[in-house]
């Protein structure tokens, strides 16, 4: 491994905890870490309601890069930095392709504002109170970070691979869920090439960077990046598409990985 400037870390299945939780060491890890003139970047499929209550760990440099790319958010300022929607008139061409080719599938959007929901769209977890619900119309009235796809019957690699199949030339499609959920972002925008842009802005080039990820909407992103760790506890398809594990997430894996890589040579911030 080279000189490092920045590590970009999943949160979910890879830098917390399986119950959700950041550990003291891993903190501690990500404070060395920014002290020895790193930057650490959360990249992560979290919409913006999930991930605020981590914001407090994003380091010195005030940024967070959620929902698969969608959004990088000025956590300082506590607004958007970057913003790569789903146009409105994709939205609707995309859902109605993938009602034809996947009948059952149900839909929500994540905005600004929030998640929106289809009326039968079944969410696994507890939904703010001011949560909308509607049909299709009248929930996708605006540009969405994420169009989500679900489906009861489908395990969630078929509901992938037909779906790439009906409406992958429009957007981009992945998966992070232990259910059959799809999360679809518009078309180029993953967490690589978002954490591209941001990195391109700072003079940090990909083999400069380290990162870290368990799940497919993170393969992107290890495939970009100049050193990749997948998780021990990862998916197979990171397994099998990285030469580099960390110890599972629920053993601190990326506290022990930032903690060999701050006894080799880094370059300080210049920004």
């Amino acid at each position: 491994m080279g000189t490092v400037r920045l590590v970009a870390t999943d949160l979910d299945g890879t830098l917390l905890h399986s119950d959700g939780t950041l550990t003291p060491r891993t903190r501690a890890a990500l404070v060395a870490a920014e002290e020895r003139g790193l930057d650490v970047v959360f990249v992560t499929g979290r919409p913006l309601r999930w991930a605020e209550e981590l914001f407090e760990h994003v380091g010195g440099h005030g940024y967070a890069i959620v929902s698969n790319g969608a959004l990088i958010w000025d956590v300082a300022g506590a607004a958007p930095y970057l913003e790569r929607p789903i146009a409105v008139d994709v939205l609707h061409t995309v859902t109605e392709r993938l009602r034809t080719a996947v009948p059952g599938s149900r839909f929500a959007v994540e905005t600004l504002a929030g998640i929106a929901l289809e009326e039968h769209f079944l969410e696994r977890h507890p939904l703010p109170p001011d949560s909308r619900r509607g049909t299709f119309a009248e929930i996708a009235d605006r540009p969405a970070y994420k169009l989500l796809a679900r489906h009861e019957d489908l395990p969630p690699q078929e509901f992938w691979d037909a779906a790439e199949a009906a409406v992958g030339d429009q957007v981009e499609i992945t998966w992070s869920s232990a259910t059959t959920l799809l999360e679809i972002s518009a078309h180029g925008v993953t967490k690589a090439s978002t954490l591209a842009l941001f990195c391109a802005e700072r003079g940090v080039e990909a083999d400069e960077v380290v990162a870290f990820g368990d799940m497919p909407n993170d393969l992107p992103l290890l495939a970009w990046a100049g050193t990749s760790y997948a998780m021990a506890n990862a998916h197979p398809s990171l397994l099998a598409a990285t030469t580099l594990v960390a110890p599972a997430n629920d053993e601190d894996g990326v506290a022990q990985i930032i903690e060999r890589l701050l006894d080799t040579p880094v370059r300080a911030r210049e920004h």
